[in-house]
């Protein structure tokens, strides 16, 4: 069996917007998520700046009391998953329930849980530690609970390859569906770690922007004067259904997966592999499974992460699998305005590559003032550009040399063609 498998639902909730409506029209107008953390005192570290999610109230999406008993970043998927199934139309019931899985991408997990209930066991001793301690820190709580709330029987994993874990879910997600072991998964990635920890720990690796008197302007991928990236938070969720199915209920189709690699850098912990070797086997692996030539690819959300080793190889393995066509595909760095999800980030830039080719319409990357004299490609920069995107690529590069590459197909007619 080799069905082909379609993405029917979206969910969003990104630092420039919570739904799929707000969030696209903050992405194509340029805005900026990037601002100052609030969520704890900063005087004295080198970076004070982030994407935080902005007026997400849980309780909006799931009952006050399990709200309190789940750490921030499930509750961004659970929100996101919400958002999705309702803009599917899909309905889970004891008829469907077995052949609906959920499987999601997560880096880190509840860090902000496991730094304050550290500090509780030395300040108060181990027996005041909650009960939800674990559950709220594991990073596999989040499809757990998606599949307690919308009772999916099916398929139940996490994926944890740092920055590329939301596009190895949702790849992962197609394969199942594909291959016949379930009809519809809820996928995606999430991820909430804007902590004292997290942002101490990349500041030791010198791997974060320091613009902290202009946040909006702190992440620029490609452009030469990039000091690093920004972290982000929050959750892309999508429904990925068998096309038969989708078609028989008469759902609205966003685009078609067709296409998913992966590959292994096997060169260093956290740089990329020199020349961007590995990413660029990803993408190629993915150009073979989706079965199309290096010249069908018109648009490509990039990993992008403003940092100088990441933009340089991104570029270069671009320009190595697609040669002379590198220079003719549209490239958003959607980085710029989101910020760094980390293992989210792979859920919502899916989600940005499935709503480009619905639309029509390339978001810009942000920033993009004096490109480095190597990043020399198209990546659309400050402002949107409306373009017929028929096959889309969203790349996912991650710590420990892991890559991640999707492509995306557009539907041309109500048939499924």
């Amino acid at each position: 069996m080799n069905r082909r498998v379609v993405i029917t639902g979206v969910g969003l909730v990104t630092p420039i917007g919570i739904g799929k409506d707000e969030t696209w029209s903050a992405l194509c107008d340029g805005k900026s998520g990037i601002g100052e953390i609030t969520r704890f005192d900063t005087s004295c570290f080198e970076t004070r700046i982030a994407g935080e999610v902005k007026n997400f109230h849980p309780e909006d999406f799931l009952p006050k009391k399990e709200a309190r008993r789940i750490e921030r970043f499930i509750a961004y998927s659970l929100a996101a998953a919400r958002m999705a199934t309702e803009d599917s139309g899909l309905t889970i019931d004891d008829t469907n329930s077995e052949r609906v899985g959920v499987l999601t991408g997560c880096g880190l997990g509840g860090l902000s849980v496991l730094e304050t209930t550290a500090r509780l066991i030395d300040q108060k001793g181990p027996g005041r530690v909650s009960p939800f301690f674990i559950p709220m820190m594991i990073g596999n709580m989040a499809p757990g609970m998606i599949a307690i709330n919308f009772k999916a029987k099916g398929p139940n994993a996490s994926v944890a390859t740092a920055c590329a874990a939301g596009t190895h879910a949702v790849g992962d997600a197609f394969k199942i569906i594909q291959r016949g072991a379930a009809d519809v998964m809820i996928t995606g990635g999430m991820e909430s770690v804007i902590t004292p920890t997290c942002i101490a720990g990349f500041n030791a690796m010198k791997a974060l922007s320091t613009r902290n008197d202009d946040p909006e302007k702190a992440s620029r991928p490609f452009d030469s004067q990039r000091d690093g990236f920004v972290v982000g938070e929050g959750s892309g969720i999508l429904i990925l259904e068998a096309l038969d199915m989708a078609l028989e209920r008469g759902a609205k189709i966003y685009a078609e997966v067709v296409g998913y690699g992966m590959s292994g850098d096997a060169f260093h912990m956290t740089a990329p592999a020199p020349g961007g070797e590995g990413a660029a086997r990803c993408m190629q692996a993915a150009i073979k499974d989706a079965g199309i030539s290096e010249t069908e690819i018109d648009h490509i959300n990039a990993h992008g992460t403003s940092t100088q080793m990441n933009d340089l190889y991104e570029t270069m393995a671009i320009k190595s699998v697609f040669k002379n066509h590198a220079y003719r595909i549209a490239i958003s760095a959607t980085k710029s305005m989101t910020g760094h999800l980390l293992g989210g980030g792979g859920g919502i830039e899916t989600v940005f590559t499935a709503l480009a080719i619905h639309h029509g319409v390339v978001p810009p990357t942000l920033n993009l003032e004096n490109p480095s004299q190597e990043c020399d490609l198209d990546y659309v920069p400050k402002q949107a550009r409306k373009k017929n995107v028929i096959y889309a690529m969203s790349n996912s590069f991650g710590f420990g040399g892991t890559n991640a590459c999707l492509i995306l197909k557009k539907m041309t007619d109500d048939s499924g063609r």
